[in-house]
């Protein structure tokens, strides 16, 4: 049975529509993951003579130890953002003679071969090649390793049981910067004696063994968790939740396009994924006083149209670059009504136009930095409403990745595919590149206005670039229908 459910999940990995899409971003993944396990080769292999040299009067095994209890909770605090419960499609299977104790326990097993349990392996297992190369007492390395890859398998498991509590966040985030402030100030050495512990199980080894029944308890609770959840009533339902009703009638000026806004708007404000866009609102707003207050970008004016761009357009960004996977869920019944795509789209052209237009109004304020900042706001707010709405409503046309809509934001990869990494030349590295070259080889000025008359022919060419986005989109439309029914 398990060597079937691999083969239904590699069937459904090559079959999907975006797999083509997503290869991109596959890669660029893979590349990340191999950066990261040389690196944890690099520490497992050289940090025992790197500690040795740092702190020759110590033992490297005992320093490693000392810190091994802000290790275990910033990865606890890694996976909590990061990882996600490996999963399947098991509507289908619930239909079929299949005891769903093999399904639960095939994808809890599933989640034990992770990449974040696995890195972490990279450095444990070469540090304890290397201690017992150096006559450290091998029963008690294997006993320290063997409880190093358990608490791994632990935290797992743990972090599966405490993902969508935030309460359980906070706690560790307070653990970490509490533990950090008492080691700090030296008001008790909360590090050293979790380390003893470690030590203790090196001197001991046979009680390693404990972590066995920690790991089991642990798998059981995830196991009952999940159980309960495998049933097709369970799967298939429905949940009813309470709407509060906005009072959205001031949008009725924009016409035609009302309803198509006044469904963004709730859309934003109602769910868990999209609520990230109004934070981002904020971040790109105050995003300049990381920058503008320095000295030392001063007279840095290339800075100028990054700042810019990003301050002006974070929600356009944001929001634009998941056009149209933010409407994933009911976009087979949405493109069965009777309404003009062209339509659809300009309403969403016109809600990230609106909020460049108030993003800059809100950072005039800037202008205490100096003339130029301002001026160069204004420029790039203009080049984002002609040319980058354009940009990344194109682009929205080769999304094939579904949302859901109910899932936290952060760090969340959900519907991110080659798309998302690419759109991003365009939409920052192409003006800042362009404003930066034209301001060391002719003038502040000519860059500034070289932005904005971009901005006024993308703005005067509107209409024919809506035409051809339309024509994409169409292109594109069953193709889209299909691949957002698919789960990621």
């Amino acid at each position: 049975m398990i060597s079937h459910f691999l083969k239904l999940e590699w069937k459904q990995f090559f079959r999907s529509a975006a797999f083509g899409k997503s290869m991109g971003a596959k890669i660029l993944i893979g590349f990340f993951a191999v950066y990261f396990i040389l690196i944890f080769l690099g520490m497992g292999f050289g940090g025992f003579f790197a500690i040795k040299e740092m702190y020759p009067e110590k033992d490297p095994l005992v320093v490693v130890n000392s810190f091994l209890l802000f290790a275990i909770i910033g990865d606890l605090i890694f996976r909590y953002l990061m990882q996600k419960l490996p999963v399947m499609n098991i509507k289908p299977l619930l239909l079929l003679p299949i005891k769903k104790k093999t399904i639960v326990n095939y994808v809890l097993v599933k989640s034990s071969f992770s990449f974040f349990n696995i890195m972490s392996l990279f450095f444990y297992i070469p540090f304890s090649v290397v201690l017992i190369k150096e006559g450290y007492d091998t029963n008690g390395v294997l006993g320290w390793l063997f409880l190093m890859i358990l608490l791994v398998q632990c935290i797992n498991f743990l972090n599966f049981l405490v993902n969508k509590n935030n309460i359980a966040f906070g706690v560790m985030i307070a653990i970490l910067l509490g533990g950090f402030l008492v080691q700090r100030y030296e008001i008790f050495n909360l590090a050293g004696y979790v380390g003893q512990g470690f030590d203790f199980i090196y001197q001991n080894p046979i009680y390693s063994l404990v972590s066995i029944i920690v790991l089991v308890v642990l798998y059981q609770l995830n196991y009952k968790q999940l159980r309960s959840q495998v049933y097709l009533d369970e799967a298939i339902a429905i949940k009813v939740k309470e709407a509060n009703s906005s009072d959205l009638s001031w949008l009725n000026r924009f016409g035609d396009l009302a309803p198509f806004m006044k469904n963004d708007l709730r859309l934003i404000t109602r769910n868990k994924r999209t609520k990230s866009s109004l934070f981002i609102l904020i971040i790109g707003l105050l995003y300049g006083l990381f920058f503008y207050p320095q000295p030392l970008y001063a007279d840095k004016e290339f800075l100028f149209a990054f700042v810019g761009v990003f301050s002006t357009g974070a929600f356009l960004i944001n929001f634009g670059q998941f056009i149209p996977a933010w409407d994933s869920v009911y976009y087979n019944m949405l493109m069965s009504q009777n309404f003009k795509y062209e339509r659809y789209l300009t309403s969403k052209f016109t809600l990230m136009c609106v909020s460049v237009i108030i993003l800059f109004v809100l950072g005039i304020p800037y202008v205490y930095f100096g003339w130029k900042i301002l001026l160069v706001h204004f420029a790039a707010a203009i080049y984002n409403v002609g040319v980058n709405t354009h940009v990344i409503m194109y682009g929205g046309s080769f999304n094939r990745k579904r949302i859901n809509l109910d899932e936290k934001a952060a760090f969340n990869y959900q519907g991110t595919g080659a798309v998302q990494w690419l759109i991003g030349i365009p939409l920052m590295v192409i003006p800042m590149g362009l404003f930066a070259l034209l301001n060391w080889q002719i003038g502040f000025e000519t860059a500034t206005i070289t932005l904005a008359v971009l901005g006024f022919i993308g703005i005067a060419l509107h209409k024919k670039l809506m035409l051809v986005i339309t024509k994409k989109y169409h292109a594109s439309k069953y193709i889209m229908i299909h691949a957002f029914k698919q789960e990621n």
